[in-house]
């Protein structure tokens, strides 16, 4: 199973391979390029990822938030490449028994994810302009 890659996220697909005669509840989390930031409109973002690393890094949230909540079942994706603004870029879906085990779990996800994965991107302006974010350090940089 990719957790990153170019492919378009199908949450039919996700909802379908999650779906649980156990689960009381389900929360999914969708993140897309907004058009704004910082005061500047926004036409696209580029992802990119070294691949195998954010392979690991996103199983590894997908089995500690399984481990640390009484959830059923996580799963989370996220793109590379160019994206247009309205576009997923990642997305987390959680089924628990109970809703509030399905919030806080994929709370954690996203987070954790959004620290420990090494994706980053670039945004274009629609003046023409670019930039890398800086994103959060990752754990054990810099030691």
């Amino acid at each position: 199973m990719d957790h990153i890659g170019a492919d378009v996220i199908d949450i039919e697909q996700l909802l379908a391979e999650t779906d649980s005669p156990d689960a009381g509840a389900f929360v999914v989390f969708g993140g897309t390029v907004r058009r704004h930031h910082d005061g500047k409109s926004v036409s696209a973002i580029e992802y990119s990822a070294y691949e195998p690393l954010a392979e690991k890094a996103l199983a590894e949230v997908e089995a500690e938030t399984l481990a640390q909540f009484d959830v059923i079942s996580c799963v989370i994706r996220h793109r590379t490449g160019r994206l247009q603004v309205g576009e997923l870029s990642v997305v987390v879906v959680v089924r628990a028994a109970h809703r509030g085990d399905a919030f806080a779990a994929g709370r954690y996800a996203i987070d954790t994810l959004k620290k420990t994965a090494p994706v980053w991107k670039r945004e274009r302006y629609s003046d023409g302009s670019e930039v890398y974010l800086q994103g959060e350090t990752l754990p054990g940089a810099g030691e």
